[in-house]
């Protein structure tokens, strides 16, 4: 079908109004005096800004509150941490309140004011379910903890700033911040003993994922030529679940690779880099590391995320960091490094472990 004079006239103008208008944007780009008018900067946010917007969309969700408040092992250490510590006439900030709950369960423990701190929109639910339970004594505060102040120091931090990769709720300079500027000396906060823990670990069977380039037989086909397109984006190393049915074992003895005291803990004294060996026990495919936390109040009041405790608090993941398969024996020795740039950013995360096999050790 042949194109009308009006057609072509119609195509002809908007082919030459597209390349004017490629040509003024490049003029535009050019010129540093017209460059800031047209295309101002964008702002370049800090990785704690970043978390700051996703903590304020992800807690006002009602299925991460559900999952939380479902979580009956979490529920009960709270209950239970608070019922201890708490005594009559402490006054109390709750960093982080959502809902509110751990701010109730200070209020009828008989702590004379509770300061409940919430920067997401759940706190206005948190407003209604204290009016609708007669929760007294609880003043609920809309803004981020680090905009909050008081006229007098508090006697109880109370907080569950816990992420699957324990910092990454920005724990550390969240708490640090609210105990240097508003907790009394000696002053308590609940909780404060943590551990996080980075186990060279083998996968049950049926639950191991290899990496594409680790498939060499899929009925005759050979994948081990995508080894040269290794995904760039660390996202891809790292797997999270839930499940206790996905770990087999440790292949080592765990032991934790960092200790926190909120009390006494800064950001400054965190180590940016951790390297460990753990001596093989149990032998295997080494898939990767798995990374957990523990969290204790007192020698008989601990909650964990193993993923082979079996009364783990279930709504947190345990994280897997990917290495590529090898087996390994009794005795052998593997050596991991673990270096961060920012523990509260996975994404700076990176991890190697070595293999020495227990011939070379004692040869």
């Amino acid at each position: 079908m042949s194109l009308s004079s009006i057609q072509r006239f119609t195509i002809f103008v908007s082919q030459r109004v597209r390349r004017a208008c490629t040509l003024l944007g490049k003029r535009l780009l050019d010129s540093q005096r017209l460059k800031g008018w047209f295309y101002p900067p964008s702002k370049v946010e800090t990785p704690a800004e970043k978390y700051r917007q996703f903590n304020e969309d992800y807690f006002a969700d009602l299925h991460a509150q559900e999952r939380m408040l479902a979580d009956e092992h979490r529920m009960a250490f709270y209950h239970n941490a608070i019922t201890r510590h708490i005594k009559p006439g402490d006054r109390v900030i709750d960093l982080g309140t959502g809902t509110g709950i751990l701010a109730a369960f200070a209020s009828r423990q008989g702590a004379a004011q509770v300061y409940a701190v919430d920067h997401s929109s759940i706190i206005e639910h948190a407003k209604e379910l204290a009016a609708e339970n007669g929760i007294e004594n609880v003043d609920f505060e809309d803004v981020h903890s680090s905009k909050f102040y008081l006229d007098e120091p508090v006697d109880v931090i109370l907080h569950e700033q816990i992420g699957d990769f324990l910092f990454d709720e920005a724990m550390v300079p969240n708490v640090c911040d609210l105990r240097d500027r508003l907790l009394k000396p000696g002053g308590l906060i609940l909780p404060s003993q943590f551990e996080l823990f980075c186990e060279p670990m083998t996968l049950h069977d049926d639950r191991r994922t290899p990496y594409i380039w680790e498939l060499t037989d899929v009925y005759g086909f050979d994948f081990s030529s995508m080894e040269r397109s290794r995904p760039k984006d660390l996202e891809y190393y790292r797997l999270v679940s839930c499940d206790l049915g996905v770990v087999k074992h440790f292949l080592g003895e765990p032991a934790p690779i960092v200790k926190v005291d909120l009390h006494t803990i800064t950001e400054s004294t965190l180590p940016l880099s951790v390297k460990f060996t753990r001596k093989v026990r149990n032998p295997g495919l080494l898939d990767g590391l798995v990374v957990f936390m523990k969290a204790k109040v007192d020698d008989d009041l601990v909650l964990s995320s193993s993923p082979l405790d079996p009364d783990r608090a279930p709504h947190w993941g345990f994280r897997i960091l990917r290495l590529d398969q090898s087996h390994v024996e009794i005795g052998d020795e593997l050596e991991v490094t673990l270096t961060v740039t920012d523990w509260s950013d996975p994404e700076t995360w990176q991890w190697t472990c070595g293999v020495w096999s227990c011939e070379n050790l004692t040869a």
